[in-house]
């Protein structure tokens, strides 16, 4: 078929300079049936080839669906069907089939089996789409994986994302925390893969949610809808986005000190090019994202709880393991049944009425706290002297002073027995007021046990209790032992 460009030229050649049908064929280098043709039409114009009889592949064709239909069960991704393969098995049962025909035929099979995309219409706080993907960080000097929760609001296209250490539920669930606070509403649907995050069991078009993800789309009154299985392209809007977010603001490589400050650089960044998105209209995403704002659903009272309850024990050595990570807890918990209300970023941990939140940290690692273990290390000096660099660290100033006077004055050893009994004071009267008492003790030059004593007691000294007026006009008598040798006396 002749370009637009060489029509012109055949209708001009002929019509206004009266260039004849072969000089124009000569010098165009076209038949002068095709210059016939376009002195005709004024444009080039495709004509569809007549179907024609093709007794050959007519007689192939049942039996190349066949082997077809034998091989399937026998095949992977990797060890496909070719074309060339099943020319070869119709040679060696006889048939008389060029290669050219059998890869034409799988080629038009292939075509008619192919999907034919619907083009969707989005309306405002409509539909949500939302999935996670694997990217790489440089968190403190370090390169590692981590998981990019990301929810694109179809309409005007405004997205969250936010970094995850691990693909699990838990964050799963913070994800959707997060990112309904972000964008202070929620999508009437959001559309999600087949992640065991949110479906427990599926059979067919019957969907079985898990527990939390259940708690969680009742706590919020949005409706979940789930992709065909293997049909990633049905929230095709998420997906590509995605993979833009990874190229255009996660490369090069992002860096930071923890995987929080990386996550909100990121998001920053993302929702700052909503201004420099624009759609066929001409409005951007953050002026159409005015537009949803008004018609998504309102947050409940309060946010969602993102937690797993945990149900272990303390070891002897005052450690609870929880998702294969050691955490410390206070010593006297030792060998008692502990629960842990697992988060995303830290873990509760109750036990006989007393609760801690230690920071999560990931598998395999420890978080040991060692003012922890102050009554163990005040009886155990040796004990002290191996793990004093750690517990420096956690007790910060005047303690980092302290133990470097002690030491130069008279060596570690030493040092340590006295060092334990200043956890001792601590574990007695509190960090802050032997902290007050060391600072006072040390800018008199002083060390010494019997001044720290002193300083202690100084910073207990009875306080003033504030009372109601209608109260202050009552005087109560502190008691005194005779008043109880009288009472046993029977004599009051």
């Amino acid at each position: 078929m002749l370009r637009m460009d060489q029509v012109h030229v055949i209708r001009h050649k002929v019509f206004l300079e009266e260039v004849s049908i072969r000089a124009v064929s000569r010098q165009m280098g076209v038949s002068r049936n095709t210059v016939r043709k376009y002195l005709q039409v004024s444009e080039p114009v495709r004509q569809e080839p007549q179907s024609r009889c093709k007794p050959v592949l007519e007689k192939v064709a049942p039996r190349i669906d066949e082997v077809l239909e034998e091989w399937r069960p026998r095949t992977t991704r990797k060890q496909r069907i070719t074309g060339t393969r099943i020319h070869r098995q119709l040679i060696e049962e006889g048939y008389q089939v060029g290669i050219t025909t059998v890869r034409e035929y799988l080629r038009e099979k292939r075509r008619q089996k192919q999907e034919v995309y619907i083009p969707l219409v989005y309306r405002p706080a409509e539909c949500a789409q939302v999935d996670f993907f694997e990217v790489t960080v440089e968190e403190g000097g370090e390169f590692r994986k981590a998981w990019k929760f990301l929810m694109r609001l179809m309409y005007s296209g405004r997205d969250f994302v936010w970094l995850y250490d691990r693909c699990d539920q838990l964050s799963f669930l913070d994800g959707h925390v997060r990112a309904f606070q972000f964008l202070n509403g929620v999508a009437r649907r959001t559309i999600y893969d087949n992640l065991t995050a949110a479906v427990k069991k599926r059979v067919g078009l019957r969907i079985e949610l898990t527990d939390r993800f259940l708690a969680l789309s009742s706590h919020y009154l949005f409706e979940p809808c789930f992709a065909r299985p293997g049909e990633g392209h049905d929230k095709g809007g998420v997906e590509s986005r995605g993979k833009g977010i990874r190229l255009q603001h996660l490369t090069p490589i992002p860096r930071g000190e923890t995987l929080s400050e990386i996550a909100d650089a990121v998001l920053r960044e993302v929702d700052a090019s909503g201004s420099r998105r624009f759609d066929r209209e001409g409005r951007s995403v953050t002026e159409r994202f005015v537009e949803e704002k008004a018609q998504l659903l309102p947050l409940p009272e309060r946010p969602f709880e993102v937690s797993d309850v945990v149900l272990s024990s303390v070891s002897k050595q005052a450690l609870v393991r929880v998702d294969v990570a050691d955490y410390s807890v206070p010593s006297h918990w030792a060998r008692l049944p502990v629960t842990a209300y697992v988060g995303v970023t830290d873990i509760r941990l109750s036990c006989c009425g007393e609760q801690i939140t230690v920071e999560k940290v990931r598998r395999g690692k420890r978080k040991i706290q060692y003012r922890h273990y102050l009554a163990e290390l005040s009886r155990k000096p040796q004990a002290l002297r191996q793990v004093i660099p750690e517990l420096l660290e956690e007790l910060g100033e005047p303690y980092n002073r302290l133990w470097k006077l002690l030491t130069d004055s008279h060596g570690e050893r030493d040092a340590a027995r006295v060092m334990a009994k200043v956890l001792g004071a601590v574990k007695d009267h509190g960090q802050g007021a032997v902290s007050q008492a060391l600072q006072k003790a040390l800018q008199e030059g002083r060390v010494d046990l019997l001044a720290l004593r002193s300083r202690v007691h100084e910073t207990h000294s009875p306080q003033q209790i504030e009372v109601p007026a209608s109260l202050s006009q009552y005087s109560i008598e502190s008691g005194r032992l005779t008043d109880y040798d009288a009472l046993l006396g029977g004599r009051l």
